[in-house]
């Protein structure tokens, strides 16, 4: 029998944007996806992190330079939101040569940072909520007009562990994380047939964690101490787990964890 390569192929040519690309995760899974042969554009706030992270993509992936673009969006702001992110998928889709996308993953998060309860306002719980929900909450209505209306296209949000293990001084971060799961869910309805999914990582080393060098030994430490791997999360097998929601056609309205705790 003829090798069919059923599995190696699934996203070869597929139009793929990642929305905070630049860097961790999300520079992991652009990595992953010019492996697999897909033309990816990546976004960030950051011009120069933008252009260093495409020149250093594309010194990586020479063979694959042509199919990696990126695209600088501020999405900070509450009165530009809307039109920065209609912005950004009209630009990508120049870039896609006026193709619709076929997935669209957000990763795009600022610094992760402690908030107890006696320092709570208004103003601060609704800045934790701009890019990490009300951000991928939008995106969402734009992904339904600039992705293929299929089951094989995707939008995949990144949450994190604390929405089911919550941890002290968290509850503001942890309530926006958890409200993922219920976005997710919904979006998956309001966007059929285009799938909607979440991955849910634990802790991984990247540089989103915006603390001194001892107290994120101290942090990571004590996180290690409840994982069942014993070991924090790297960003090139926390990538593994959107590779997979990308390329299983049967997985909608779910969120998929991987935190190495039991």
């Amino acid at each position: 029998m003829a090798d069919q390569k059923k599995y190696t192929t699934k996203l070869v040519n597929s139009r793929v944007l990642i929305i905070g690309g630049s860097s961790g995760m999300g520079y992991g899974v652009a990595e992953a996806c010019l492996e697999s042969g897909a033309i990816v554009t990546i976004s960030s706030s950051n011009p120069t992190r933008v252009n260093t992270s495409v020149e250093s993509l594309r010194k990586s992936y020479p063979s694959a330079s042509s199919n990696v673009h990126g695209l600088v969006v501020d999405l900070s702001k509450p009165e530009t939101l809307e039109s920065e992110i209609e912005k950004l998928f009209k630009e990508t889709a120049k870039s896609m040569e006026g193709r619709k996308l076929d997935h669209v993953i957000f990763t795009a998060a600022d610094a992760l940072s402690m908030m107890p309860l006696s320092e709570m306002t208004m103003p601060k719980i609704l800045q934790v909520g701009q890019i990490r929900f009300f951000a991928p909450l939008m995106v969402g209505k734009y992904c339904a007009q600039y992705l293929v209306s299929s089951p094989k296209s995707s939008y995949t949000i990144t949450t994190g562990s604390v929405s089911e293990r919550p941890v002290p001084n968290w509850s503001v971060v942890g309530s926006y994380a958890g409200g993922h799961h219920s976005m997710v869910r919904n979006l998956a309805l309001d966007m059929k047939p285009i799938r909607v999914n979440g991955i849910s990582p634990g802790v991984v080393d990247t540089d989103m964690w915006q603390m001194g060098e001892e107290e994120k030994k101290a942090f990571f430490k004590q996180c290690e101490e409840r994982m069942a791997t014993g070991v924090a999360g790297r960003p090139e097998d926390v990538v593994e787990s959107f590779l997979a929601v990308l390329k299983d056609c049967n997985m909608d309205g779910a969120v998929a964890r991987t935190d190495g705790v039991l």
